[in-house]
């Protein structure tokens, strides 16, 4: 709706610039008549008239409206990049970065959760003892340990320590069971596993198949007489009966690989995407410069620390600018705020469906009575922007877009209701994104006649697509371990030979402001619960659980709701198809926001002549039981099981009264 009002608003503007222009021509021609030319009139009266002939007046009512804009974003874009290049030139890396700020500030807080918090100088002398234990235990510069945890303070430390080693730590989804845990360490070369007690069991379940990968056992300070699993060592046991020693660390480099982040893709399992030092600086700086923070603000982070926005993001505000940051296992709506009040928090994290879910709780005492001035994230719905700002007395909303693995990331600086972020013209030489046209069904990407990429004009959807350079680190790809996969990633030739871009593979539009809104998700990826989910691997997995029926998978739409839920549609002409085995079935196999919320039943298979899996109908059809004659299920979030999808569900879980 926005989008529509200011183009009804440029409209009336470029009607304005009409008359002007017409004025403008006359102007001047009544100039050069009189001879006025070499006179001040004459002169004022042509530049008015080269100002406003054809598009220009558009341009400079648009400079009027975004000049102040896009002297901001330069100046964030410029600070960033020179204290960039100067880690680089120094050779600072996370390990040493800390460092410094622990040596400036021991006695600070850099992580708090619940009543446990650590300080910087404890965190360097934690750090310290991890580094000098896995040395012991023979691990040497390259190698890559598996850190499979949930959120604590003594999380970052632990991957900070191995780092000290130069030991390349795989942060691993604790979502992840079975075979698609199984699959991470491998894909990344793991050496070892670092667990923490709490998921002692999913261990378990693949130990034997895992025979050569040596287990370490980490008890939380809160448990820490919980059992150890058969072979694994208890790493925290051993840690604490280490006498405290400083650690010398082996010298590294701002682009040496620090850590492995997993995303899905569009191939099935998760990408194990390659972060280097310069990487995991320059992500926490770009936020921090952008929400105008400084070391004295308290950042609260209630996101998994195995993903980018908590454990580089939010985490790094401490490792790398000095704020105390606080942690909490798990997100809660109903804790958020009274977690900022109580911690003092000065600014926040989110995503996308935690804003609807804070919105959703009744008033409370610390919804305004907090110290909070800033939020930080991506996904804030337009539709609840104004009213989530106005209720939580939020003044600065910094919305951001970007990719883990990625090196075209945008945000939004003033505070624009809907705007992922924006791009000057002041910087596209500098900061060289576009989008270009595609086919948004299949993520094609369309080409001219001379085989270039078609660039968007305002409002026409396109790929977003960010040209890669290593000579700058803010435009660099590191890419995946699966060099394959990095490939895959590329767009090359893009506007002139030779040149080669990210694909971010999320279409977007473009304003006449520059600004940028998210439209859509190509291929056969779709986003819930702030997961991709591979349509790809989620139909294995139902295919070999149903005897190898067709079965098709799609995100849905439903209202009010971020993302697309889950959908199978099951070829099941013989009646033979077992829910409660279906079920069961996927919660063993597949992570909660991988499981499909919908289940069609088709009476045949769903092919296309040329025996390819058609989603066209299904996807327009979403999850309405009323426009087919298919049986439709539903996952009910209180029994796990799948119920009969009737018109009464379906309105309820529409309207929001069923929670999902």
């Amino acid at each position: 709706m926005t989008g529509k009002v200011e183009v009804r608003f440029e409209e009336a503007e470029r009607k304005r610039g009409t008359i002007l222009t017409s004025i403008g021509v006359t102007c001047a021609a009544l100039g050069w008549l009189t001879r006025g030319s070499t006179t001040l009139m004459g002169a004022v009266a042509l530049l008015a008239a080269y100002l406003m002939t054809g598009d220009r007046y558009q341009w400079v009512y648009i400079w009027k409206k975004t000049f102040r804009r896009d002297l901001l974003g330069l100046r964030v874009l410029l600070k960033t990049m020179f204290r960039i290049w100067m880690w680089e030139k120094t050779g600072t890396t996370v390990v040493t970065r800390f460092a410094e700020l622990a040596r400036m500030t021991p006695d600070k807080k850099a992580f708090i959760m619940g009543d446990r918090s650590m300080t910087f100088g404890e965190g360097e002398e934690f750090s310290d003892r991890i580094a000098l234990y896995f040395k012991r235990q023979g691990f040497k510069s390259g190698e890559v340990i598996a850190l499979f945890m949930e959120t604590q303070p003594e999380y970052v430390f632990l991957w900070l320590g191995l780092a000290k080693l130069r030991v390349v730590t795989a942060l691993v989804n604790t979502n992840l069971r079975g075979a698609q845990l199984i699959h991470c360490l491998r894909i990344a070369g793991c050496k070892a596993v670092v667990f923490g007690d709490e998921l002692s069991d999913a261990i378990k379940e693949i130990q034997k198949d895992i025979p050569d990968i040596p287990l370490f056992q980490f008890n939380s300070p809160e448990r820490p007489s919980a059992q150890i699993i058969q072979d694994a060592a208890p790493l925290a046991m051993e840690l604490n009966e280490m006498t405290p020693e400083h650690f010398d660390v082996v010298p590294g480099k701002s682009r040496d690989t620090l850590m492995y982040i997993y995303t899905s893709g569009t191939t099935g399992f998760p990408k194990a995407a390659v972060i280097p030092n310069v990487r995991y600086l320059l992500i926490p700086l770009g936020a921090h410069t952008s929400a105008r923070l400084s070391p004295e603000d308290v950042i609260y982070d209630p996101l998994p620390l195995h993903h980018t926005a908590g454990g580089v993001l939010g985490a790094g505000q401490a490792l790398v600018l000095g704020c105390t940051v606080v942690l909490r296992k798990k997100f809660s709506a109903s804790n958020y705020w009274n977690d900022a009040a109580k911690y003092e928090c000065t600014a926040t994290q989110y995503i996308g469906e935690m804003c609807r879910y804070l919105l959703s709780v009744p008033p409370g005492a610390n919804d305004k009575a907090h110290k909070v001035h800033t939020i930080l994230g991506n996904g804030l719905r337009p539709q609840i922007w104004e009213e989530f700002v106005e209720r939580f007395k939020i003044k600065n909303v910094v919305e951001f877009y970007g990719a883990t693995e990625g090196n075209s990331n945008l945000i939004n600086l003033d505070s624009k209701v809907g705007a992922i972020g924006f791009l000057s013209r002041l910087v596209s030489s500098i900061y060289p994104l576009t989008l270009v046209k595609c086919d948004e069904v299949t993520g094609e990407i369309l080409r001219d006649s001379n085989g270039r990429c078609i660039t968007c004009g305002p409002w026409e959807p396109g790929l977003l697509l960010g040209k890669i350079d290593a000579r700058k680190a803010i435009l660099t790809f590191a890419g995946y371990a699966d060099k394959t996969a990095s490939e895959k990633k590329m767009v090359r030739n893009v506007r002139a030979e030779g040149d080669c871009y990210f694909n971010t593979g999320d279409i977007l539009v473009m304003d006449h402001f520059g600004y940028f809104y998210f439209k859509d998700r190509t291929g056969d990826t779709f986003r819930w619960r702030g997961e991709n989910v591979s349509t790809a691997e989620v139909e294995g997995v139902i295919s070999s659980l149903v005897g190898l029926k067709d079965a098709v998978v799609y995100g849905v739409s439903i209202p009010n709701i971020e993302g697309k839920a889950g959908t199978a549609a099951i070829a099941d002409p013989e009646k033979k198809l077992d829910l409660q085995v279906l079920a069961k079935g996927l919660r063993s196999a597949l992570p909660a926001y991988a499981r499909p919320l919908f289940v069609r039943i088709l009476p045949e298979p769903p092919l296309t002549a040329t025996f390819k899996l058609k989603k066209k109908e299904l996807l327009e059809q979403g999850f309405n039981p009323t426009i087919h004659n298919d049986p439709m299920y539903f996952l009910d979030p209180k029994s796990g099981e799948y119920v009969p999808l009737t018109e009464k569900v379906y309105e309820d879980i529409s309207k929001g009264v069923i929670r999902l």
